[in-house]
């Protein structure tokens, strides 16, 4: 007997929700097409174009791994993440910068740049709003992820009970929050430096029964307080309580100098971050209030006893995203992959790496083999969806659709240049003068000040006032004639730049026969 057909009318979700002979490699629209006013678009999907955007009600939690090689659009993915959330939700955003990758871009967008190792300091003692017992917990296990005390139980006890005593003597109250003295004026914290002095001081009464205990606890603390090395053992200068609350904000890691400091630095500034947010308890209020970013932080990212961990694995009880970026995904803890509410993988070359990710995201060998041909601003996707449902929760989009700004000044030659034969004037990216500028020894200030001279001449300078201001500011001619010659201005143009540049210092016009240029 012939089976009888019946049609019936669908709507798109209900089609969505069903197993049509293969079911797509993606999560089903209503799970990706979202409320453009209450998520964040990032592009198309491969298989059904459709329009993605990251709503976090809709998973476990709002915090975010990305990982991929250099240039596969990391960077380009959070700048344009960071400037959607703050257009959709006003959230801010603290991002902790290791090697001043985004300072350009954050100064561009009207953001906060704060420099550590470069006249900023962070007393590692301050509270931030918590009680002295909870900060010294949080400053050993600083040190436990950054050096080896956690390895010796003596050593750790005597430093845990140094820091304790110098908040006594500063007259805190170890089990209060608020702390002020009898005119009602706050205490100021101790520092590093006074912990050392207490530990120095059991030293000399030669009474300890440990004396080469003692002896390495001080010289572990002194690497930290050393003149030139004491950017945590210091009363602060960076204002921690406006930080989450000051729009887009860079803290600069690149000025400390290794990666210890960084190190300290990533973990203390995350550590006041929670400490905020936690006092703020998670709202259901649209939006998130912060994203924090760290990239590339690969000491603090692996040791599962950071904060980094910490905050991932307790999910949602934070009202602020954490953006955990890496080149190389073994740099990331598996707990990290394993608890993120979603992971963008941008392309990976190397076969341990796609081991490392598909042993802990548990994607298919299609996603795999996707992610080996991707190009720049393709990436899969891996989702923790609250939902029950059973579909793919790894899926492929065509490419990452951002919208960084990107802004050219030009380099006027018109007054240089003899006959048609070269162009009147020559364009460079404004992150890449300011990359060049700095290699040559400016200064930030002087970075500044070269960059506002274009700004007032609508992104032109002419290129005699460039080098007098080079020079001007200590730039040696050979390194401005190197410059120069990257731009593509031949040694002809460059004697006469220079013949112009000398004239016009001098207060003269006119021309001289011959300007000999130095050798490379």
């Amino acid at each position: 007997m012939p089976t009888k057909l019946t049609l019936v009318e669908l709507s798109n979700v209900e089609l969505a929700r069903r197993n049509i002979l293969v079911h797509p490699p993606e999560p089903p629209m209503h799970m990706l097409f979202r409320d453009p006013t209450n998520s964040i678009y990032v592009g198309r999907t491969e298989a059904l174009n459709v329009p993605f955007y990251w709503d976090y009600n809709l998973i476990t939690n709002p915090h975010i791994a990305i990982v991929g090689i250099t240039g596969s659009g990391k960077s380009y993915f959070i700048k344009t993440f960071l400037t959607r959330a703050s257009f959709v939700w006003n959230t801010n955003a603290v991002i902790i910068d290791w090697a001043g990758e985004y300072k350009d871009w954050v100064l561009e967008t009207g953001g906060k740049i704060i420099s550590l190792g470069k006249g900023n300091y962070i007393n590692l003692l301050d509270l931030g709003g918590m009680k002295p017992y909870d900060r010294i917990k949080q400053v050993i296990r600083a040190l436990e992820v950054l050096t080896d005390i956690g390895q010796y139980p003596e050593q750790k006890r005597l430093t845990e009970e140094a820091i304790e005593k110098a908040y006594i003597q500063a007259k805190f109250k170890m089990d209060s929050v608020e702390q002020k003295d009898e005119l009602g004026r706050p205490l100021e914290p101790p520092t590093l430096k006074d912990v050392l002095r207490i530990l120095e001081e059991k030293a000399q009464l030669g009474t300890y029964e440990f004396p080469a205990e003692l002896e390495n606890a001080i010289f572990r603390l002194r690497r930290f307080t050393r003149p030139g090395e004491d950017f945590f053992a210091n009363k602060s200068t960076v204002p921690l309580d406006e930080i989450v609350s000051s729009g887009l904000v860079d803290i600069d890691l690149s000025g400390l100098p290794d990666e210890n400091l960084r190190a300290l630095g990533a973990l203390t500034i995350l550590q006041f971050i929670k400490e905020k947010m936690r006092k703020v308890g998670w709202r259901k209020k649209k939006g998130l209030r912060l994203i924090t970013v760290l990239d590339e932080a690969w000491k603090i990212s692996k040791d599962e006893n950071s904060d980094a961990v910490m905050i991932v694995r307790e999910g949602r009880k934070y009202n602020f995203g954490l953006i955990v970026a890496s080149q190389n995904p073994t740099d990331i803890s598996e707990v990290i992959f394993s608890n993120v509410g979603t992971t963008f993988i941008l392309k990976i070359k190397f076969e341990q790496y796609l081991d490392y990710l598909q042993g802990t995201l548990n994607f298919s060998d299609y996603i795999r083999e996707k992610i080996v041909g991707f190009g720049v601003g393709q990436a899969a996707i891996n989702i923790a969806f609250h939902t029950p449902e059973r579909f793919p929760q790894t899926f492929v989009l065509k490419r990452i659709e951002g919208e960084e700004p990107i802004k050219d000044y030009f380099i006027e030659l018109k007054d240089v240049v003899e006959g048609d034969f070269m162009a009147k004037s020559i364009s460079i990216r404004k992150d890449a003068l300011r990359r060049k500028l700095r290699s040559m020894g400016l200064s930030e200030e002087k970075v500044e000040s070269v960059s506002a001279l274009f700004e007032r001449n609508s992104r032109r300078l002419d290129v005699v006032n460039l080098v007098i201001t080079l020079e001007r500011y200590g730039v040696e001619r050979k390194q401005i004639s190197n410059f120069l010659k990257e731009l593509g201005i031949d040694d002809t143009t460059i004697i006469n730049i220079f013949t112009k540049a000398d004239f016009k210092k001098e207060g003269r016009s006119g021309e001289i026969n011959q300007l000999i240029l130095e050798d490379d």
